[in-house]
């Protein structure tokens, strides 16, 4: 099974980039958006000079356990800058979103409870509503990983958009918002202690 085929099992459709919008970022943009692959998984990231963008971590089951994304993920934080990535709010009929959860909270990410991402997928139609977690080794702010996001967005996920599936995703500011107004935090339920 290729890296393409893993990835497209493990996430849902509406998260999914087409593989000739992710081939064609590696290609064209190469100097930003990488592939780290082994056997038991595939990391799809963007590096920008101030912060690290995770795109797609996919572990195999059969290695879970033996530290691999704990592994995977310290190759990025050697960068010492943040590292973002969105996540899917916790469904409990899918014990994975927990699982995944729980993973992030134990190395040390933040959830941008200030910051709301939805965006309209082009595969099915339907609004998708992601959470934004972040590593921030310098402490950096949710202002800060906002404006990252905003950056991410523009340059990876509606890259060449209208090319490859036809029409364009909506506007940054459409897609992502900064709220005053904290939304819940979705990490509390798997932080030892929690701090308010």
């Amino acid at each position: 099974m290729n890296w393409y085929e893993k990835l497209n099992q493990y996430f849902p459709v509406e998260e999914m980039k087409s593989k000739e919008h992710m081939d064609t970022l590696l290609k064209e943009k190469g100097n930003v958006y990488h592939k780290d692959e082994g056997p038991y998984h595939v990391l799809m990231y963007a590096e920008f000079p101030t912060f690290s963008f995770v795109d797609y971590l996919f572990v195999s089951k059969e290695s879970r356990g033996m530290g691999l994304g704990k592994k995977t993920l310290q190759m990025l934080k050697d960068k010492n800058k943040p590292i973002i990535l969105e996540v899917e709010p916790v469904n409990y009929e899918d014990t994975d979103t927990e699982k995944r959860l729980r993973f992030y909270a134990r190395e040390g990410f933040q959830h941008a409870a200030s910051i709301g991402y939805c965006r309209r997928s082009l595969a099915t139609g339907e609004e998708n509503s992601m959470e934004i977690l972040y590593w921030a080794p310098n402490n950096e702010s949710e202002e800060e990983i906002f404006e990252a996001m905003k950056k991410m967005y523009e340059d990876i996920h509606t890259y060449k958009d209208e090319h490859f599936y036809g029409e364009s995703y909506e506007p940054t500011s459409k897609v992502l918002s900064f709220n005053k107004e904290e939304k819940e935090n979705v990490l509390d339920p798997f932080n030892s202690t929690t701090a308010k």
